[in-house]
């Protein structure tokens, strides 16, 4: 734990302010400064400067910073408060206790989102900020209907594209702050997506719908997409055939639900389109993707859960006992069943892809942020975002590059790159303080001695006591 001292200098440099000395400052874009003292006033970085040349004043908490590491806030730029609503209540207190200082809700119910951001903009200084898309932009039928515990319902169904402009006109009343396009969306009502939200000054992220290819997607205007969802079928040497198979099925001669014809198509065609991988069109793709700037939160830890299996570490097992009793049941028995079976070896290809694909993009300056889809895949909120990080260093990126993507990243993408995600004068003081080097092994982002939300420092007695809080 961080010590706390007194200073002995007699003269005052700044009233009510907290002091930072002798930390080593993580920047995401400048990288590291050692032996720097920073002032946090006002829920505001007030001060940076050499810690030899900044006199302290006896009247404020002065924080003893060495050998620790200061970084910014981290973002999970894709969460789900409404997907298992029996976990959303402890989300904040999840978010906060791992240095979670940001997410982007990207689907779910707009009662229920709204009302976790209106908690947040309440209690800046307790919860993290949140941003949020409301239900998914989908098209007939829909696939997050509710008509399963796998499918809660996180969408809503488009009939048309008068349908679409009203139910923007209705999120965009609602203070949305993005919206999210969703699988089964027919290629004119997502133009008629892109038109409104650029009408709006809205950003659009989602899943390619399976009636378009990326390269359509992207051109037309999709600033992110999620998961890497269909970027397999527009790689492939066979796209336009798998293209025109799909929109054969999307006929839905059988009358399936939406997420039974969405299954049906992903079974169809991800194995045959990655076994059938263009370097060629993966080219072409990727190239639209950077000319484009089309951001991507590739979800590596959810995308390659069969193969990886991060659940087996002991910090997961650790995380679960925060949960709701019957969760955490829950997902051990599943977990425990997973363990114990073969690893299917589509699977283990499919990671190998995803890996793949991620690190070519970022090679080829497609932009990225961290996101995990929480609370989906057993992934428990806030610690599952640290995991995310390892996945994306194995895919290529430096320590500097993931930490970049999960603090200065998220917050350009929003327009607020001058309020959040770097160490610098004048920025929200959302920060995190670690007693190891993220930047000499990425694990060490875990390594949390210190949370500061809005100039608010939660050393490790008050995260305690939102452990307890949480147990």
């Amino acid at each position: 734990m961080l010590s706390v001292l007194i200073a002995c200098a007699p003269k005052k440099a700044f009233e009510d302010a907290i002091y930072i000395e002798n930390i080593t400052v993580i920047d995401p874009l400048d990288g590291t400064k050692e032996g720097q003292t920073v002032v946090i006033k006002e829920g505001k970085i007030h001060k940076i400067a050499p810690s030899a040349e900044l006199k302290l004043s006896s009247d404020n908490t002065i924080i003893d910073g060495t050998g620790k590491f200061l970084m910014p806030g981290l973002w999970d730029a894709h969460v789900h408060f409404a997907y298992m609503e029996e976990i959303a209540p402890r989300m904040f207190d999840l978010f906060m206790l791992y240095g979670i200082t940001s997410v982007r809700d990207t689907g779910g119910r707009i009662e229920l989102v709204t009302d976790y951001k209106q908690q947040s903009l309440n209690n800046p200084t307790k919860a993290p900020r949140v941003k949020i898309a409301g239900p998914l932009l989908d098209g007939m039928p829909n696939v997050y209907d509710g008509s399963d515990p796998g499918h809660p319902p996180l969408s809503v169904g488009l009939k048309t594209v008068e349908d679409v402009n009203n139910k923007i006109d209705e999120l965009n009343e609602a203070g949305v702050d993005l919206l999210k396009a969703y699988e089964m969306l027919t290629p004119d009502q997502f133009v008629a997506v892109m038109k409104k939200a650029k009408e709006l000054g809205l950003k659009v992220t989602g899943h390619v719908p399976l009636s378009m290819d990326v390269i359509s997607a992207s051109n037309g205007g999709l600033n992110s997409m999620e998961h890497l969802r269909n970027v397999e079928l527009s790689c492939a040497s066979n796209a336009e055939e798998l293209l025109a198979q799909r929109r054969k099925m999307l006929e839905n001669d059988k009358d399936l639900s939406g997420s039974e014809l969405r299954s049906s198509m992903h079974e169809a065609q991800r194995e045959t389109a990655v076994n059938n991988f263009s370097e060629e069109k993966a080219k072409e793709v990727i190239e639209t993707l950077a000319r484009n700037r089309t951001w991507q939160i590739p979800t590596l830890a959810l995308n390659t859960l069969r193969a990886e299996l991060f659940m087996r570490q002991p910090w997961w097992s650790e995380s679960i006992q925060y949960l709701p009793d019957t969760t955490a049941s829950r997902w051990q028995s599943i977990v425990d069943r997973m363990a114990g079976s073969e690893v299917p070896a589509f699977q283990q290809t499919y990671a190998a892809w995803m890996f793949k694909m991620v690190g070519q993009m970022h090679e080829a300056g497609v932009e990225f942020m961290a996101g995990t889809d929480t609370p989906i895949g057993f992934q428990t909120p806030g610690i599952s975002l640290h995991n995310e990080l390892v996945m994306l260093v194995k895919a290529g990126f430096t320590p500097l590059g993931a930490i970049k993507s999960a603090t200065y990243n998220p917050a350009f993408y929003f327009g607020m790159q001058d309020e959040l995600g770097s160490v610098k004068e004048g920025m929200w003081a959302d920060l995190l303080i670690l007693n190891a080097d993220p930047l000499k092994d990425i694990e060490n982002t875990r390594q949390i001695d210190a949370v500061i939300k809005q100039g608010e420092y939660y050393n490790q007695e008050a995260l305690d006591k939102i452990r307890e809080r949480l147990r």
